[in-house]
């Protein structure tokens, strides 16, 4: 107990989440789920009685984060807290992580987080609780991720979420739409839907083609604040029409496209069981450039899958200097266990693999620096997401429809008068790296509390 606690306070708790933003979402109703048992934050591992952490199982790097993090959490923690660890790494790896990390006092797959804490912390338990459906906490930020299902239908040959997420599980769209307005009206005014699969949305309940007409009902929160629906995480052969012209349409849904491309070699994307090619690909960018010149791009590609041969890695390099995405990442093949790709042969030498990176990097960089460069002087309209911190000074830190929170660049404006949530119309003054500076013109909006 620390010095001036009372006896009766409340047990506190603290998480860690590592991974991707739909495991953010998870936290957050986490956290939701522990402050309805009555257990309080804390502001650190060290004072806190329960320490969760939400793990990542994507990749061998990303498990080893997990492991990682648990046992820096462990030298910390006080004596007498329970150490929980849940998510993707808990779900997968199960009685087998329990038996590697023998500090950790409990291992809680997904059908357990609803009810995280510990009896003896538990105040007003509430029973059973499906984590998808539960609601959250005020968001502190003036945008949020929003998931709209869970788990995923296909079957690509390198991932194994699958496994371990399910098939999907799409939500009622009065279910989603009760969650954005309640963000909506604790002062979120950008809200990021994401999916294992979003454009397959509604497929599970045999109902293709329902996320154009969730953005419709989406979009009606305008009128309580809502801003801005960004999407995350589009298979590219969904996108079309009516998605397409849907997403361009609306005032709420920004022309922000994240593809999840993973190559462009077409003998390649069929050893991953994948759709698609580099000319398909291309032919969807410009498509969509055409009818809106402002849309941005991002996608994500895997270097080094088994089989990957110079030429399918050529047909890449060509790709991304044809297609100009604004932003791309780039990942080294990791083998998960139980997958198709795990038994293909044809491993890719790691040494091979680092080298086709640096020459991926070396071509894509430029290409977004010259993306943000070709902003400097035009007049853009931003969402500050807040003002001042560590990195910043007393700066406010904003972005346009082109960068995804916590994923892409960032404009920083000095000497603006500026609260966080409030749109602003600037002028973008200069780019460093992924970046930009600017100036503000005129405020737009008023901000959050």
């Amino acid at each position: 107990m620390s010095p001036g606690e009372r006896p009766d306070a409340p047990a506190r708790f603290y998480l860690e989440t590592l991974g991707c933003p739909k495991n953010a979402v998870d936290s957050d109703k986490v956290v939701g789920t522990l402050l309805d048992d009555g257990l309080r934050p804390a502001e650190s591992a060290a004072v806190a009685d329960l320490v969760v952490v939400n793990t990542c199982a994507f990749v061998e790097e990303a498990r080893q984060e997990s492991i990682d993090v648990t046992l820096a959490l462990d030298e910390v923690r006080k004596p007498g807290s329970r150490l929980v660890v849940t998510g993707c790494l808990a779900e997968r790896a199960g009685d087998e992580l329990a038996d590697a990390l023998p500090e950790v006092d409990a291992v809680v797959g997904f059908a357990g987080e609803g009810s995280l804490a510990p009896v003896e912390f538990v105040s007003r338990p509430r029973g059973v609780r499906d984590l998808l459906e539960l609601p959250r906490p005020a968001h502190p930020a003036p945008w949020a991720y929003l998931k709209v299902a869970e788990g995923c239908d296909r079957q690509c040959a390198f991932c194994a979420i699958p496994s371990f997420r399910g098939t999907q599980r799409s939500r009622a769209p009065e279910a989603i739409e009760a969650e954005a307005r309640s963000l909506v009206e604790s002062g979120v005014r950008e809200i990021v839907l994401v999916a294992q699969d979003i454009a397959w949305y509604g497929r599970d309940v045999g109902e293709p083609n329902s996320l154009e007409p969730l953005l419709r009902r989406l979009d009606r929160l305008r009128a309580h604040g809502l801003e801005r629906l960004r999407l995350l995480y589009l298979y590219p052969s969904e996108v079309r029409d009516p998605l397409v012209s849907t997403m361009l349409e609306l005032d709420t849904t920004v022309p922000y496209f994240d593809l999840s491309l993973q190559h462009a070699s077409a003998p390649l994307l069929r050893r991953m069981k994948r759709w698609g090619s580099g000319d398909r690909f291309l032919e969807l960018v410009e498509g969509i450039r055409t009818d809106e010149p402002d849309a941005s791009f991002r996608s994500s590609f895997i270097v080094g899958h088994p089989g990957e041969t110079e030429t399918d890695h050529d047909t890449l390099l060509a790709f991304l200097s044809e297609a100009r995405l604004d932003w791309a990442g780039f990942f080294p093949y990791s083998e998960e266990e139980g997958t198709a790709s795990a038994d293909q042969g044809g491993v890719v030498e790691e040494s091979l693999v680092h080298r086709r990176l640096r020459e991926l990097t070396g071509l894509q960089d430029p290409l977004t620096a010259a993306a943000r460069e070709a902003l400097v002087g035009r007049e853009v309209r931003v969402l500050v997401d807040r003002v001042g911190n560590d990195h910043s000074g007393g700066a406010a830190v904003a972005r346009t429809h082109r960068e995804a929170p916590e994923i892409d660049g960032v404009i920083t404006l000095h000497d603006a008068a500026l609260s966080a949530g409030d749109l602003a119309d600037v002028r973008v003054t200069g780019a460093v790296g992924s970046d930009l500076e600017a100036e503000a013109l005129v405020a737009a909006g008023a901000g959050v509390a």
